[in-house]
């Protein structure tokens, strides 16, 4: 059960309360039900002045559902929500920015034609005599980005900003305007870099102190000990419990979250490396993103490329794939140079890219499951005749990957948008595997999912190696490249700084070159 009655000491977490004092958020039996499903079943939880409160669960877990409900993007179906001792219920998300809560959400809602100073102050646009003050704005908008220290230039449209800079112009709407009295982050630094992610956590720290509550969602079990005062886990739509940070370890979190006991996340692999797949010879890319990169990849092992966000790795998985424009240098599959060729040309040969980005470039997020699964393999003989689709076949093979990836529900009509995260994360995966391909090349593969999740993924890994697959995995997980590869290329600044062979992984090793330019 949550905790309830007087607010625990979180003097843990750095904010300096310890007396008790009214919840700034309190929420009782909150129910929220879908066709078909509960999504939030008598969901207790409160919010202190003062205090990081962090939601950790699995994709479905009803986490996004619980801050939807405080941010005013949706209406519980039962249960009560007091906002300062007063009973709410808002009706959009202006409602509550009006009382000072303000959301930072995983799915970002900045409007792409407009620049980062208009998504900034949209909908609370600053005004004089009747008529937007631009200058205003564009005054403001500068002087919180500085305070935020972000690399993001305020007049730039959103349309063209990478993935990252689009999350801090979603942080930096939440700073926008009128000081909030709450922040919900969901997965806020899921695309940022180590500094831009510690720069965050300094704003949470001085928010904080300043008596804002803060909601906080992450799957990175080192950010809650690192900001977080306590954490309510939910599983299946109910509160499995309410903790203090300090009081509860890693492995004890695992298993409220998953309901399951285990003794390793990570499976062993058993390599048996034969014929080389890939091979990278002195890679430049236009973009400057990548130089003088060499590295190759066996069938049967997994190949670690490694290194901080920006450092250049995601960029030359996408060059193996058509996908970035090569200056110079060769790739070769299976001794083919596939330099600059297109993406079907190389994935006729047996070579698929899975990208970070699910939403933007894996799926069609208003197509079933079914049509996501089957997108890349419909050109096969086993998928269509004479240039029309074998209906029948295509419904019996993607439901044999929906049993074999453990999709929840299995029904493969259901329109993906409607899956949660982790569900639609197996469905690229499942899109993949319905080609067969020789060689895969993960880009992040694990971003934004829950333990579960990973799990079920670290799996697949470890049966496409056993098979005689090649596996390029890029991540900036250092847990995954430490447990799941056999050789590990590090990258820095667009370099190779390291190739390590499986004696030598360790986390020092790794670490020396993430960061060290001289590093031998």
């Amino acid at each position: 059960m949550a905790e309830k009655g007087p607010k625990p000491d979180v003097q843990s977490g750095g904010s300096g309360i310890t007396e008790p004092s009214l919840p700034l958020i309190q929420a009782r039996k909150i129910c929220k039900r879908f066709p078909g499903v509960d999504a939030l079943q008598d969901v207790d939880f409160d919010l202190y002045p003062g205090e990081v409160h962090v939601l950790f669960g699995e994709n479905g877990a009803g986490k996004s559902t619980l801050i939807s409900i405080f941010s005013g993007s949706d209406k519980p179906t039962s249960g009560s929500t007091k906002f300062q001792g007063n009973v709410v219920e808002f009706d959009s998300v202006q409602d509550a920015r009006k009382v000072g809560i303000k959301a930072v959400f995983q799915e970002f809602s900045l409007v792409p034609q407009l620049t980062v100073e208009e998504n900034m102050y949209l909908g609370t646009e600053v005004s004089r005599l009747g008529k937007i003050d631009k200058k205003k704005i564009q005054k403001e908008a500068a002087a919180v980005i500085k305070r935020l220290a972000f690399p993001l230039n305020p007049a730039a449209k959103v349309v063209y900003l990478s993935r990252a800079e689009q999350q801090m112009a979603e942080i930096a709407k939440a700073f926008a305007g009128d000081e909030p009295s709450v922040l919900i982050f969901d997965e806020p630094t899921a695309s940022l870099t180590e500094k831009e992610t510690k720069r965050l956590f300094s704003l949470i720290e001085q928010a904080k102190k300043s008596g804002v509550g803060i909601i906080y969602i992450t799957h990175r079990m080192g950010e809650i000990r690192q900001i977080g005062d306590r954490i309510t886990v939910l599983r299946d739509g109910k509160v499995v419990g309410t903790k203090s940070t300090g009081s509860i370890d890693d492995e004890q979190l695992v298993e409220m979250m998953t309901g399951r006991i285990f003794d390793q996340i990570f499976p062993r692999i058993q390599f048996q490396v034969s014929e080389k797949l890939l091979e990278i010879d002195n890679l430049d890319l236009v973009s400057k993103l990548a130089h003088g990169v060499s590295l190759y990849v066996r069938s049967g092992e997994i190949v670690g490329l490694a290194g901080l966000v920006g450092s250049g790795k995601s960029e030359v998985g996408r060059a193996c794939y058509g996908l970035e424009k090569i200056r110079s240098g060769d790739i070769r599959f299976e001794g083919l140079d596939i330099t600059g060729r297109n993406v079907s040309e190389i994935l006729s040969k047996g070579l698929f890219y899975l990208p970070p980005d699910r939403k933007e470039e894996g799926l069609i997020s208003v197509r079933s499951v079914r049509e996501n699964m089957s997108l890349a393999s419909l050109v096969l003989p086993m998928f269509s005749r004479l240039g029309l689709l074998r209906h029948k076949t295509e419904l019996l093979h993607t439901e044999s990957l929906s049993e074999q990836i453990d999709l929840r529900p299995r029904g493969v009509e259901r329109e993906v948008e409607f899956l949660s995260g982790g569900n639609q994360q197996k469905v690229l995966i499942a899109k993949a595997l319905s080609r067969g391909p020789k060689l895969f090349i993960f880009d992040e593969p694990t971003v934004g999912v829950d333990v579960g999740t990973r799990i079920a993924i670290y799996g697949f890994l470890k049966t496409l190696s056993e098979d005689g697959a090649g596996v390029l995995l890029i991540s900036s997980d250092l847990s995954e490249v430490l447990h799941l590869t056999n050789r590990v290329y590090v990258m820095h600044r667009g370099e190779i700084r390291a190739q390590l062979e499986q004696g030598d992984i360790s986390e020092e090793n790794v670490l020396r070159h993430y960061f060290d330019r001289k590093a031998a």
